[in-house]
């Protein structure tokens, strides 16, 4: 496996890790609906990895570290717009770099089966 160099100076936190940003962007592009699945996926992926880390004790520390993870950053971010996807992408934003690559291809990977289904769906073939 080719190893790839973070790029602390991108202009945005995501575009560090060259595969997070190319997730994000196709997240970014795709429909409001597919956008909330994958949060709302994303959300369970962060939560299922916290609590095998042991790091929350109880449901109460996991609300806590959504509401402490929350950014005054204003609301001009794509993701902004709807509470569930930007609370999943700033949960996102204070994991390890670790855990967001992680995440990137479990990003990807709903992404590829949702156009997959909606392709089968209506009799297209990739």
């Amino acid at each position: 496996m080719t190893e790839f160099k973070y790029d602390m100076n991108a202009r945005r936190w995501y575009d560090r890790d060259p595969v997070l940003s190319k997730a994000m962007k196709i997240l970014e592009t795709s429909d409001d609906k597919l956008q909330i699945q994958v949060a709302i996926n994303l959300i369970k992926v962060i939560m299922e990895h916290h609590i095998e880390e042991n790091e929350y004790s109880s449901v109460d520390d996991m609300i806590k570290a959504v509401e402490n993870g929350k950014l005054n950053k204003g609301s001009a971010r794509w993701y902004d717009i709807d509470h569930t996807l930007r609370t999943a992408i700033q949960m996102l934003e204070n994991c390890s770099l670790e855990m967001q690559s992680k995440v990137a291809r479990e990003i990807a990977t709903l992404v590829k089966e949702q156009f997959c289904d909606e392709d089968e769906d209506e009799g297209l073939d990739i």
